[in-house]
């Protein structure tokens, strides 16, 4: 069976192909640079080379391309590329990508699971959502420090900063009102403080470029939380088909929609994909 060992760079594959029957036959080798069209072209060499398996390292996100282009036309396996180091001062691309098949051959590297093109689909939109999740909290504590350059103690009289009231009060400072009294009233009546202690915690000194510095953090957080909404609606309708997964996953204690999606997202509709409750907790 011949086998397909690929050393994946930005710009450029190194490629061998090895009879896994006869190791010590000089193998082919060629050189791909990884723009679609030679892709494709790299596609069909592996074919007329009889290729059935290939392997290469998950470097970075370029492998990528490669596993998608062959996906369809052969047995694909993505080595860690910690388990395929070269000795040291002894690095050579070709020789790596023989490496691979060497040592694919003789069980001895991590390979990585990679999931169907449904579930990496899955996978790239709740995996944005936690980024954009990051980046709110992450925005939020940049508002609290520049309340803090302001004097103004919101969060402390407040639980959340970022909720009806809080963004209420953030939008009138940002517009320019500076009277304590008429932003705490702003507040509403849920709030755990009186309206007095509100006034007080509102009580600091915005100048203008502390205003418009908040205006740009209130628009930004407008963005993150309509392109949220819109990854919820996306998550959604990627998921239709398996609802009932997700729902029966919700109502575990301490889990809601959105921890079932992502769960689902990273391991899979079914938990048989596989072999062992290790792997799948791995």
């Amino acid at each position: 069976m011949k086998i397909a060992g690929i050393d994946v760079h930005k710009k450029v594959l190194m490629v061998v192909v090895m009879d896994g029957s006869a190791l010590e036959e000089k193998p082919a080798r060629r050189r791909f640079v990884t723009l679609p069209s030679e892709l494709q072209r790299f596609r069909i060499w592996l074919q007329e080379q009889g290729v059935e398996e290939a392997v290469m390292e998950s470097t970075a996100q370029y492998w990528r391309s490669v596993w998608l282009e062959l996906e369809p036309h052969m047995r694909l396996h993505l080595a860690q590329a910690f388990s395929n180091r070269a000795p040291r001062g002894r690095k050579h691309d070709f020789k790596d990508a023989e490496r691979l098949v060497r040592r694919l051959i003789a069980d001895e590297l991590i390979l990585s699971f990679v999931p169907d093109g449904e579930q990496r689909i899955w996978r790239s939109l709740t995996r944005m959502k936690v980024q954009l999740t990051r980046d709110r909290v992450r925005l939020q504590n940049q508002m609290e420090c520049l309340l803090e350059e302001m004097r103004i103690k919101l969060s402390i009289v407040v639980s959340n900063l970022l909720g009806a009231s809080g963004l209420r009060i953030l939008h009138a400072l940002a517009e320019g009102e500076t009277d304590p009294q008429k932003l705490a009233q702003l507040g509403d009546e849920r709030l755990q403080c009186t309206e007095e202690q509100l006034g007080d915690a509102l009580s600091g000194r915005a100048q203008p470029m502390h205003r418009e510095m908040l205006a740009l953090q209130l628009q930004r957080l407008q963005l993150i939380d309509q392109q949220m909404a819109q990854l919820n609606r996306m998550i959604a309708q990627a998921m239709k088909s398996h609802q009932d997964a997700v729902i029966r996953l919700a109502e575990v204690p301490g889990l809601g929609v959105d921890s079932a999606q992502q769960i689902i997202a990273e391991v899979g509709a079914q938990a048989s994909t596989f072999s062992s409750a290790a792997e799948l907790t791995s």
